[in-house]
């Protein structure tokens, strides 16, 4: 039991998740609610990085489970010194496109773009290439990024190039407040330019909207949550090196092949005449090829049997001759009630294993099996009985 599961709510996960759910949650979230996509979820996005922290570190977690959030600002694992979000993303994503400042020379970076692309298995199977259509923006050609003809921008004067103005407000006798806001007359540029050499194309926003196309190459064996980045194809800025487009793949359920690293799994179902007999049964692979399952007479399987064939799971990723194993749980159905005739009952009993004997006395009560109504049983749930406070009775359908 957990005290409170505050965090494991933020992350929409049960208290019982594994550590993949609270990546594959914290995955899905992250980007949903970060900044670049969602301006206004600043808090939602802060919210969700540190429960990541915390549930995602197994002391913390524990520590946590134990006491809740006091516990864990209590100091057990650390306090509460959480990281930067933004740091948090970064290093679950393999980022770094907030660089800039911090002892780096040359110029300063600019954020990176966060693309989610939803990917088959069948295209980390065999590859595939992908175009996508963007919109980002670039540096106005026709003023080349000044916003006006050259000469014309000017140091705002009413906020001295800051951006910003302080003004000081009077709150009561000897106590005053100050305020800083956006300055109104360049809104937070620092500089303005006279409206009549302001650059056409780009109305003085020294930036312009061009549509980008990029053709993403999914490899082999490529996995779910795996970044495909293009350096320096981000939003360009003025003064700023453009930051990277970052497409992280969303790998999609499939019917039939269900992924665990380089193996495939999947459900095969059987008659039990298969089970006992033997059998041939044909799959689709995800390249198109067809594959022969065969079972030799008198290698008998049970209910939920697992068996596999080498070589024909998932491509290994930059070694793609390389694959993993096609694992199969086999699933046997029986005959239904009725199906058999007394004759095919008696052929089995001859080919089967004997019944064991056992010796009824002769004061035993002998009882038939029914079925379970299960309308019955749903009453019951409803239905308060003081003599048995909390119990729960069964009733069988009449025959």
């Amino acid at each position: 039991m957990v005290k409170e599961t505050q965090f494991y709510d933020i992350l929409e996960v049960p208290p019982t998740a594994t550590d993949a759910e609270l990546k594959k949650a914290y995955r899905k979230l992250a980007l949903k609610y970060h900044p670049d996509k969602n301006p206004n979820a600043g808090d939602k996005f802060k919210q969700i990085s540190v429960a990541y922290e915390v549930l995602s570190d197994p002391k913390k977690r524990e520590l946590y489970d134990r006491g809740g959030e006091e516990a864990i600002k209590g100091g057990g694992t650390g306090g509460m010194d959480f990281h930067s979000p933004m740091d948090i993303f970064d290093l679950f994503f393999g980022g770094g496109g907030r660089r800039g400042g911090g002892g780096r020379s040359g110029p300063r970076k600019g954020k990176d773009v966060i693309h989610q692309m939803k990917v088959s298995l069948e295209d980390l199977y065999n590859g595939a290439t992908r175009k996508l259509a963007l919109q980002k923006n670039v540096i106005c050609s026709k003023c080349e990024g000044r916003g006006g003809k050259e000469g014309s921008v000017q140091k705002c004067g009413a906020c001295r190039g800051s951006g910003m103005q302080i003004r000081i407000q009077q709150i009561g006798p000897g106590m005053v407040q100050q305020i800083q806001s956006v300055c109104g007359e360049c809104r937070g540029e620092g500089e303005v330019i006279d409206p009549r050499y302001r650059c056409k194309t780009c109305n003085g926003k020294k930036i312009v909207k061009e549509r980008k196309i990029l053709e993403v190459h999914i490899d082999k064996g490529m996995k779910d949550n795996q970044q495909i980045r293009f350096s320096g194809e981000g939003d360009q800025e003025p003064d700023l090196e453009p930051g990277d487009i970052v497409i992280v793949l969303d790998e999609q359920e499939h019917e039939r092949f269900r992924r665990r690293g380089h193996d495939l799994i999947m459900t095969m179902q059987l008659e039990l005449v298969e089970a006992l007999c033997g059998f041939q049964k044909t799959v689709k692979t995800l390249d198109g090829r067809t594959l022969v399952i065969t079972n030799l007479p008198g290698d008998v399987l049970k209910n939920e049997d697992i068996k596999c064939v080498t070589g024909e799971g998932m491509p290994v990723y930059r070694d793609p001759f390389e694959k993993g194993r096609l694992i199969i749980q086999f699933s046997v159905t029986f005959p239904t009630t009725g199906s058999l005739s007394p004759e095919a009952i008696a052929t089995l009993e001859t080919v089967l294993p004997p019944k064991q004997e056992i010796i009824v006395p002769d004061d035993a009560e002998e009882c038939h099996l029914q079925e379970i109504d299960p309308s019955h049983q749903r009453r019951e749930n409803y239905d308060s009985d003081d003599d048995h406070p909390g119990g729960q009775r069964v009733q069988c359908a009449p025959q």
